[in-house]
Parts: C-alpha cells; structure tokens; sequence
C-alpha cells in the first residue's frame, strides 16, 4: 500500500540526533528549541508521524500538544491534560506501554508515580516539575515535550505554562543525579513572537535555540507526482512541478489544489501550471496585502510595503524623519513615531511582519514580499512604458 505521508525520516533522525544527543558545542538545546516557518508548510504533520515516531524509537517519552486544540482553554491547562494522558498510559502495563516507550528500564510493568494523576498541577498536587522530575527518574530516560502553535503562549495567559515549563527545566536538567533530560520544542507560524520567546530579557526562556522548520524538498514533489500519476491523470514535468511548489511557498495542500486545476487546462502545458501556481500564490498574498490595510489603514500599507522593498535581511529605517516625510507626504498630513509604533505593534500581532532583531523587520511570509516585489516591478515597467515618447508611427520608444 502507497503510504498517504511523504516520508522525512531523514529530518527526523537528524532532529532527533541534535536533540538526544548533542555535542558538547549543541547542549543549548536542553534550554529549549523554537523551530518556526510560515503557515501550511506540514509542520504538525511532521511533528505527529515522523519526529514524535523517531524519538519514541530511541527510547523517549514524547508528550504532544497542539495549542491550536482549543484556543479558548489557558495553555497550561491543554498541557497538564496532555502529561495527565501520558502518564495514565504508562500506568498500563504490556505491549501498549512498550509501544510508547522503549525504555529498558520499564520491561513490561507499568510505572507508578507517587502522587495522584488526576491532581497534577492543582492545588495541593503535584507541580509539573515535580511530576516529570519523577518520571526523569522512575522511567530512566528522556522526557521530550513539543508544543505546537506555541505562539498562543506568548502573551500573559501562558505565562504560567511557560513558567511551569522552565521550572521543569531546570530542576530535571539542573540535577546532576537525573536519569533523563526534560527537552521543550515549541513551534509555530509567528516567527516575531518564537524569537521574543528565546531573546527577550524577561521570558523564561530567554537563550533558547531558535530554527527554521525546513520545508518540504523537492523530493516531495517527485513523491507526489509518482502518486497521482497511478490515476493516469494529467501532470506537468518534474521541472514545472518544483518550480510551482516553490511559487507557492512549500505548501503541499495549495500544490495539490493546483494539480486538480492543471486537469483542467486548455493544453497542459508546463506554462499553464506554473501560472496556475501563480494565481493560486497571488490570491494568498492579496489577502495579506488586504490585512494589512484593515489593520491599521493607509499607514499600514505604507509600512508594509516600506518593508516589503527593503533588503532580505530586514528594513530598520521605519521611524526616523525619511520615513515619516515619506508617510506624510504620501497620506497628505504629518506623521509621528507613536503612530507608526502602533500601527507596527499591529502588523507583528496580526503575524504580517516579524520582528528579526532591535528596530529590524521583514515580511513574514517570505513569498508574500516576492510576490510584492514582482508586482512593484511590473507596475514600474508598465509606467515607464506609458511615460516613453511615442516614435513617428505612433509606436512607444525612443527618438533616432
């Protein structure tokens, strides 16, 4: 049977090697790891059936959490429910258990905890950190939480998840007698808030290591044009193919979308799916592009589109007097810094730019400021062909 799930056990094993065994220049790891990309790229995906599988087969205990699960639930409450299940299955013994965790330690009995599961984390029960410090010790291996969309822990309703978790951290990692490590992931879409996590002075994890989730390779595209060519269906070559998936920022479900659509095409052509990914891109990115103007209005445009021309690396020229000139004399009235603070505070919250460094921005979905940017260029051209001289014939171009 064809497997539904392209396979990355490539990644996973690396991830996996970095986090369970680092060398001795990669144990920041143990303070913690963000890993971040732009939304839809397969990162749950990848996280329930390829890294969580790995670690689990390398003898850890692996406790998954989606914070996207139920967002009018606090953090800390999503998690606690999440270690509650885990430890209730490790109370049972036999295959199941070994199933879960191929701890040497654990044979085939199920394991017993000194304090009562269904208090965790309630008044007069067990904290967190005192539950996972036992089961360090009892279970003789690495305990390895990830949290998805952590970002919903960014604010002041999970500052008593993350608080919990450093706590964990420290006192499971900070034992020179413990049987095991407590590794924290968290990942998510809003780069700006995973970097604030692990740079920012006054967050409990301030020095944690942050990544880039990578997105799926071109070997994904192979894999998916093998799949779909066993319908005898329309396909473009592997060239277009690649080409397209990158247009559409690595997502495989807008790449499938345009596969449907390519059995549509007049000639099926390899062009004709290209701008098929094309359009499906340039729909996604007028979305954002509509954001940005609900947000904060014309400023907000300008900001966006401030930031959306400047360099790679990220624009830093958004407040000083250039730029508000530029503001002023764009909307007709002046403009002052707080307002651009404001409507920049907006831009970061609604996950359209990222803050990468002090007074330093980028776009946040790197596709959206390519799209921009072919658009601005084509705009440019189209003016500048308006604005030539017209020729003798009545042609544009320039004069002999």
């Amino acid at each position: 049977m064809t497997s539904k799930l392209f396979p990355r056990s490539d990644y996973a094993a690396a991830l996996a090697d970095q986090l369970l065994a680092p060398s001795g220049l990669h144990t920041g790891v143990r303070s913690g790891v963000f890993l971040s990309n732009i939304r839809r790229v397969g990162k749950s995906t990848f996280l329930r059936n390829e890294l969580a599988p790995e670690l689990r087969a390398r003898g850890a205990i692996v406790v998954y959490v989606d914070l996207w699960a139920d967002v009018n639930r606090a953090p800390l409450d999503l998690v606690l429910e999440a270690v509650r299940g885990e430890l209730r299955a490790l109370q049972a013994p036999g295959a199941a258990l070994m199933r879960r965790v191929k701890s040497a330690a654990l044979g085939v009995a199920g394991l017993s905890f000194s304090f009562q599961i269904d208090t965790l984390g309630l008044p007069g029960g067990a904290t967190l950190a005192q539950a996972l410090h036992e089961l360090v010790q009892k279970a003789e291996t690495d305990v390895v939480l990830i949290v998805d969309e952590v970002q919903q822990a960014a604010g002041s309703h999970g500052n008593a998840l993350m608080a919990a978790l450093k706590a964990a951290r420290d006192e499971i990692n900070g034992d020179p007698d413990a049987k095991g490590h407590f590794l924290f992931i968290g990942t998510g879409s809003h780069r700006s808030l995973l970097n604030d996590m692990a740079t920012k002075p006054s967050h409990p994890f301030k020095g944690a290591v942050t990544a880039t989730f990578e997105p799926l390779p071109r070997a994904y595209v192979e894999w998916k044009l093998a799949q779909v060519a066993q319908h005898g269906v329309r396909l473009p070559s592997v060239a277009a193919a690649w080409r397209g998936f990158q247009v559409l920022g690595h997502r495989p479900e807008d790449f499938e979308r345009a596969l449907v659509q390519f059995q549509s095409a007049p000639q099926g052509s390899d062009a004709e799916f290209e701008l098929i990914c094309a359009t499906i891109a340039y729909a996604a990115a007028d979305i954002d592009f509509a954001r940005a103007g609900e947000i904060g209005g014309e400023l907000a445009e300008l900001v966006f589109a401030r930031i959306a021309d400047g360099p790679e690396e990220g624009t830093r020229e958004l407040y000083g007097q250039g730029a508000l000139t530029d503001y002023g004399a764009a909307l007709g009235l002046p403009i002052e810094v707080k307002q651009v603070q404001n409507t920049i505070d907006g831009l970061i919250a609604a996950n359209l730019i990222a803050r990468v460094g002090h007074g330093r921005f980028i776009i946040s979905d790197p596709h959206v400021r390519s799209i921009w940017q072919q658009r601005r260029a084509a705009t440019l051209a189209l003016r500048q062909a308006s604005a030539a001289p017209l020729d003798g014939s009545g042609a544009q171009g320039a004069l002999p």
